[in-house]
């Protein structure tokens, strides 16, 4: 969802690059990975309310829900000095973490409009609205889409004063924005917000199909009341590629994109594709190459680049986050990460495929598990990642070798009695972790939304956030309660109780195909 991917210098959101207080502590040396030849019959699913993780990752704090924000959908998490900035559908709150064990409330934000997304870059913070509204106030009601003036996009805060935040501009976009990317200009004087959204109808006025575009707004940062929609660039015309046997459809917007401003690179994952975009010139993002996989990915959810933008990490969030996709019945290639490297130079790089990873181990066919929202631990001379899996808990990862990706750490909290699940995991530059979560659920580095896990059988729709224009009154993850914090030991050993499935392998599957 949203952020400068906390890894390469300047990925995603900005804050969360320069964030020394939420990190990871991972020196990684020797980080053997759990053995995955035990058979899957002797992998044991943990009981209700059973926590297990690798020996070498523990719970360090949680922060319960409270106020104004209570009753709302934690989303992202993003950070900035000592500050993480936690989104919510109900608005955002303000932590100080500067003392990760003792995480501080500094302040709370009631504006009401999922999605919550939410980046820092200087003194603005930029608030994703996906949910149509009456107006764009802190106060408005939800309205539906149909409506010509309802309203939703892009809110945008003055935080120079980070205990009494201003709310000093809203830019409306066609569909909302579901996940936004910051891009800062090169002279520094304005910042680019791309704005990520779908689901198109011809009922909606300011949603038309095939809505096969991104919004691109341009903010001065001295003047930010000027910001406003500079371009709407079509990125990827035609269809999704979608798996055979399914219905061919337009691919109708991004889910996300990750920006790499020091390489004037960006990477999308939208829908049907996934695309490596030129961004030399911010308004004019042009495509360099993309990729479609027409038999294990179903819903391409996020991108994740490396700290040397030479590989990207791709997530299919098959099931749209509520089925139960960590299983036998599904395997170990859908509804999970892939792994390409960057080939190539200038207009001729492309991607080139490298294997699948998927956590190894098998959860209950009543828990939503499936690859979420994760970031880059930027380690000199390794590629390791930290990733949101819904009710599968949270998986730190490496993938150095493209080819042999393989886990280091893990933290679960299986079947509840108050089911919640992981939704992202965002880590800034260094040492501790921080999850946005529902109830006691964590995940390593980064900002781990837990919600409620539906149970339903393994699905391959690839829809997901299908309650966008919903309110939160009616989404069942709404009770969503609270942060955790987890750090990383430098001894990143596995232990603990280790419930392997599959391994990655080296292949190329075939309905992958490149597209130019």
């Amino acid at each position: 969802m949203s952020m400068f991917r906390s890894a390469p210098q300047g990925l995603r959101r900005l804050g969360a690059v320069a964030a020394a207080a939420l990190a990871l502590t991972l020196a990684v040396a020797a980080a053997p990975t759990p053995t995955s030849a035990q058979s899957p019959s002797t992998n044991e699913i943990p009981g209700v309310d059973e926590i297990v993780s690798s020996g070498n990752i523990r719970q360090l704090a949680n922060v319960p829900l409270s106020g104004a924000l209570a009753g709302g959908i934690n989303s992202d998490i993003a950070f900035q000095g000592r500050y993480a900035f936690a989104g919510n559908y109900n608005g955002f709150a303000v932590f100080d973490i500067s003392k990760p064990s003792r995480p501080n409330l500094v302040t709370q934000v009631a504006c009401v409009g999922g999605q919550g997304d939410v980046s820092v870059y200087g003194n603005l913070l930029f608030m994703s609205v996906d949910s149509s509204r009456s107006d764009d106030s802190c106060t408005s009601t939800a309205q539906s889409a149909a409506v010509k003036e309802s309203w939703e996009g892009i809110r945008i805060f003055d935080i120079s004063n980070v205990r009494s935040p201003r709310y000093v501009k809203s830019v409306e976009t066609n569909c909302g924005s579901h996940t936004h990317t910051v891009v800062p200009g090169k002279d520094r004087k304005s910042v680019y917000v791309y704005v990520s959204s779908y689901f198109p109808s011809a009922s909606f006025p300011d949603c038309q199909p095939p809505h096969d575009l991104i919004s691109i707004i341009k903010v001065p940062v001295k003047k930010p009341t000027e910001a406003k929609v500079v371009a709407t660039p079509n990125l990827f015309p035609g269809d999704t590629g979608n798996p055979p046997g399914t219905p061919s459809t337009e691919t109708s917007g991004c889910h996300d994109i990750t920006a790499y401003p020091q390489k004037d690179i960006a990477a999308g994952a939208c829908m049907g594709d996934g695309i490596l975009l030129d961004i030399k010139r911010p308004e004019a993002p042009r495509v360099i190459t993309r990729v479609r996989d027409t038999v294990n990915f179903a819903f391409w959810h996020s991108a994740t680049f490396n700290n040397s933008g030479t590989k990207v990490v791709f997530t299919d969030e098959l099931g749209g986050g509520v089925g139960a996709e960590c299983n036998d019945a599904v395997g170990p290639t859908k509804g999970a990460d892939a792994i390409y490297d960057i080939a190539g130079r200038g207009d001729h790089r492309r991607f080139v495929f490298k294997s699948y990873y998927k956590i190894p181990r098998v959860n209950a066919d009543t828990e939503n598990c499936v690859a979420h929202n994760g970031s880059l631990i930027p380690v000199p001379g390794r590629d390791i990642m930290v990733q949101a899996w819904y009710q599968g808990g949270i998986s730190v990862w490496d993938f150095t070798n493209s080819s042999r990706p393989k886990e280091i750490a893990y933290w679960e909290r299986a079947r509840s009695r108050r089911p919640r699940s992981c939704w992202a995991v965002r880590g800034p530059r260094t040492t501790t972790t921080a999850t946005s979560t529902r109830t006691t659920s964590s995940r390593a580095s980064t900002s781990c939304r837990c919600g409620t896990g539906g149970s339903s059988a393994p699905s391959s729709t690839g829809s997901t956030c299908s309650t966008r224009r919903a309110s939160s009154a009616t989404d069942p993850r709404s009770n969503w309660p609270l942060y955790q914090l987890i750090p990383v030991p430098t001894d990143l050993r596995t232990g603990g109780r280790a419930r392997p499935l599959w391994r990655p392998g080296p292949f190329v599957p075939p309905g992958i195909r490149m597209i130019q």
